[in-house]
């Protein structure tokens, strides 16, 4: 089982992650990330648990190992009690004992030690997976910032409208309106004055040939 997960995490974690991204949702490829390093951390969990059970196997082994030597140390004590009694049957039962005994300590060496091997290979591989998650959650956070940079730089030039052939072309646009506008409001008072000016001058010329 163990096997299984780190060969899943060794064919996902190690992707390439512009590869893994190609083939993610191209509109949000950071919500496509996230998911894939949820999915991750979920697998790392999975090998956490593993790795916590090992350690109980490994102790299980332990006991069970000092448990059968106990017994087969006793057995053998119990044989050589025996054999000076001259009590021949409980002599064979004890030595029969003893083997039995001895036979599973022996297997349970041998399990503790195997246990131990592959805990030390979890834990190193589990360590691997841990550095590799780590390295990708920053590698989010710095394409998290630039997706930022570029969607702040995307919403300035769509208020300034800016482009190498037209700079700030919106702000150009109002300052020829507003310019338009103060030539407009402008002419009609020059207009309107110009009536009133013309009118007086008029009167003037009048009042001054009646006289």
């Amino acid at each position: 089982m163990a096997t299984n997960i780190f060969t899943r995490m060794k064919d996902s974690i190690s992707a390439d992650l512009h590869t893994m991204m190609d083939k993610k949702e191209q509109n949000n490829p950071i919500a496509a990330l996230n998911h894939y390093l949820r999915q991750s951390e979920q697998e790392k969990e999975k090998v956490r648990k593993l790795i916590d059970r090992q350690y109980k196997l490994k102790e299980e082994f332990a006991r069970e190992y000092m448990k059968a030597q106990d017994l087969a140390d006793k057995r053998l004590k119990q044989a050589q009690i025996a054999e000076r009694a001259q009590e021949e049957e409980m002599h064979e039962f004890a030595l029969k004992e003893h083997e039995e005994y001895q036979n599973r300590a022996g297997r349970m060496k041998a399990s503790r030690e195997e246990a131990i091997t592959q805990l030390e290979n979890l834990e190193q591989k589990y360590e691997e997976m841990k550095h590799r998650l780590k390295d990708m959650h920053l590698r989010r956070m710095e394409l998290m910032g630039r997706e930022n940079i570029a969607k702040a730089n995307h919403q300035i030039n769509r208020v300034v409208d800016e482009s190498p052939e037209k700079p700030f072309s919106k702000f150009e646009e109002m300052e020829q309106y507003i310019e338009n506008l103060e030539y407009r409001v402008n002419s009609s008072y020059y207009q309107s004055t110009f009536d009133n000016k013309i009118a007086a001058i008029e009167k003037k010329l009048e009042e001054k040939e009646n006289e």
